[in-house]
């Protein structure tokens, strides 16, 4: 994809990595949108960097990613690219009481909602890129966060599939692959110890200028490159106590 002069919808735009995008593909002389259920949060986010465009949506209702989409086709026809990369994770076992209920949630905001807005998204004519947030543990799961790892493992396997079924629409699927990173996802502290989003911004970005498709980092890398036995021996190092 080219990196200036483009529209970019980010969808869950206001943190963490979402927002690192932001930040970089605005410098990178693009008009960016944002979207996230909290609006103080995209307040913020508006003070700091003035030229983004705010929507408040919370992509786990189905009527609220259709009214996103109609709101983009009636004052943004010309985004060119969409960006899933909302995600929601949960720490839980299931035998947990509310574990149906967070299930649902992740299920709804990791599957349902990026599954749904590329197929009203690539509606668009001028849609050109759509890119997908997975994640490492789409290779190997992480078992205290188990459902958030199923999703990612199938969303990766859908972009895969979406990769050759927009061929004829000539429509880029790029799939951003972060491994653990230090923001808030699953909860405050809980990676305070991982590498920092700008570092791997810093990162995906080399990587789109050489023309990837699937843009790793670190431990990321590793897993996408790993035999079915690393990955094993992976997945029984991170659960070993």
């Amino acid at each position: 994809m080219n990196l200036s002069d483009n529209k970019i919808l980010i969808t869950g735009g206001a943190s963490g990595i979402g927002l690192g995008l932001a930040e970089r593909f605005i410098q990178e002389n693009n008009t960016v949108i944002i979207c996230g259920r909290r609006a103080s949060l995209l307040e913020e986010v508006k003070a700091k960097f003035p030229s983004i465009i705010t929507k408040v949506c919370d992509l786990s209702l189905e009527e609220e990613r259709v009214a996103l989409y109609e709101w983009i086709n009636e004052n943004h026809p010309d985004l060119n690219v969409l960006v899933n990369n909302a995600g929601i994770q949960n720490w839980m076992n299931i035998t947990d009481a509310d574990f149906y209920v967070n299930m649902k949630n992740e299920l709804a905001t990791n599957i349902e909602a990026p599954l749904h807005l590329t197929s009203l998204f690539i509606q668009l004519p001028s849609l050109k890129t759509v890119m997908n947030t997975t994640s490492g543990l789409a290779f190997s799961p992480f078992a205290k966060v188990p459902v958030y790892s199923a999703t990612k493992a199938f969303f990766r396997s859908f972009t895969l599939s979406l990769r050759h079924l927009l061929k004829a629409k000539n429509i880029e699927v790029i799939e951003i692959i972060p491994p653990a990173l230090n923001t808030d996802l699953g909860g405050i502290g809980l990676h305070d110890v991982h590498p920092s989003v700008s570092s791997f911004i810093e990162s995906i970005f080399e990587q789109l200028k050489e023309g990837r498709q699937e843009l790793t980092f670190g431990t990321s890398e590793t897993r996408l490159n790993a035999s079915a036995e690393e990955l094993r021996n992976h997945f029984n190092a991170m659960h070993a106590s």
